[in-house]
C-alpha cells in the first residue's frame, strides 16, 4: 500500500494558526501505530496550511521515512531555483495550492508551479472545492501536471473534474469524512474515465474533517475498483510521484495442479500387421428389439 496523503504534525517544528485553528501533534510514531495492520510501503507527506512554508519538518520526516516516501510542499512564492533543487534532492515531488483554507496569489503560484516543473518535474496538488474548478480553468490549463485532493470535495464540480480526469489529471481517493458526495459513486465514475487516475490516501490524522480515516475506507475502494485495487492502492501513486514500480510477489497456489504420474509401462504403438485378426464368428449381432 502507498499512502498518497498523510499529514505529519511534529511539535518540534513551527506551526501557524489558520483561522484560529492549531492542530494536535501527530508524529510519525502515531502514524505507524495507527497503520500497523496495513502493509504501508511508501507514501506522500503533505504540508498543511498550519505549517506555512516551513520545510524543516518535511525534511526531517522524509529523512526518517526513507526513499519510498515523497513530500508535497507549500512553497513561498519567492523560492529560489536552488531551494527547489534542494527540496527535490531530499524527496519533494510536488507543490500544494491550498485554495480551500488560504488566500492565494493565483498568478504568482502558477508562475512558481511552471518554474518548479521545468526545474524538477514537480506537479501541482490542489486542495479545492470542485465547484471552483471551472472558474480556475485559465490557471489549470497552464499547469503541465495536476492532482486534485479529496475527490474534488463536492458533487457540484464532478462534471468538470471528470473532464480534467479525461485529460490526464489525477485524483486522490482521500478524506472521505470531508466530502459532500456519494463516495462510492464518485470513485466509480472517475475510475470509468481513467483507471490510472485514482490514488489512495488516508488523510491522517484528518484535521478538521467530519471523521478521520477508517479501515473500511480501503474495503470501499476495493469493492468499487475490483481487480484494479493494486493500481489504486499503490501503483498509480508511485507512477505519479516518479517512483520505481514495486515488484509484487505472486502468492503461491495453496492447492496447485500436480502433473499426472507417468505409467510404468507406457502404451506403445502397434504396426498394422501386428493388430489381432477379427474372425467373422467373433461378430455377435444385437438382438432385434420388438
Amino acid at each position: 500500500m502507498f499512502d498518497a496523503h498523510v499529514h505529519i504534525i511534529d511539535p518540534r517544528f513551527p506551526l501557524v494558526e489558520n483561522d484560529g485553528y492549531l492542530p494536535e501533534p501527530y508524529t510519525l510514531a502515531d502514524y505507524r501505530k495507527r497503520m500497523s495492520r496495513f502493509d504501508v510501503v511508501g507514501g506522500a507527506v503533505v504540508s498543511g496550511s498550519f505549517q506555512g512554508t516551513d520545510q524543516s519538518y518535511l525534511k526531517a520526516a522524509l529523512a526518517e521515512l526513507g526513499t519510498d516516501w515523497v513530500g508535497v510542499t507549500n512553497l513561498h512564492l519567492d523560492a529560489t531555483d536552488e531551494e527547489i533543487a534542494e527540496l527535490d534532492r531530499v524527496g519533494v515531488r510536488a507543490m500544494r495550492f491550498n485554495l480551500k483554507r488560504a488566500a492565494a496569489d493565483i498568478t504568482g503560484m502558477t508562475l512558481l508551479a511552471l518554474r518548479a516543473h521545468e526545474l524538477a518535474g514537480w506537479h501541482v496538488e490542489l486542495y479545492i472545492d470542485g465547484q471552483m474548478l471551472a472558474s480556475l480553468q485559465p490557471v489549470i490549463s497552464k499547469l503541465p501536471a495536476l492532482t486534485i485532493d479529496h475527490l474534488g470535495m463536492s458533487d457540484e464540480g464532478l462534471p468538470y473534474l471528470l473532464d480534467l480526469v479525461d485529460r490526464g489529471t489525477r485524483v486522490k481517493a482521500t478524506g472521505f469524512g470531508r466530502v459532500s458526495m456519494n463516495v462510492a459513486d464518485t470513485i466509480r465514475r472517475i475510475h470509468a474515465v481513467n483507471p490510472g487516475a485514482l490514488m489512495f490516501g488516508t488523510d491522517l490524522p484528518g484535521t478538521r474533517a467530519g471523521r478521520p480515516f477508517r479501515d473500511s475506507d480501503v474495503d470501499l475502494i476495493c469493492d468499487v475498483v475490483g481487480s484494479d485495487m493494486f493500481a489504486v492502492l499503490e501503483d498509480n501513486a508511485r507512477a505519479c510521484y516518479r517512483l520505481p514500480v514495486r515488484e509484487r510477489p505472486v502468492p503461491a497456489d495453496p492447492r496447485p495442479t500436480l502433473p499426472l504420474r507417468g505409467a510404468d509401462q507406457p502404451t506403445l504403438p502397434l504396426r498394422r500387421d501386428q493388430l489381432p485378426k477379427v474372425e467373422v464368428t467373433d461378430t455377435i449381432p444385437f438382438p432385434a428389439i420388438e
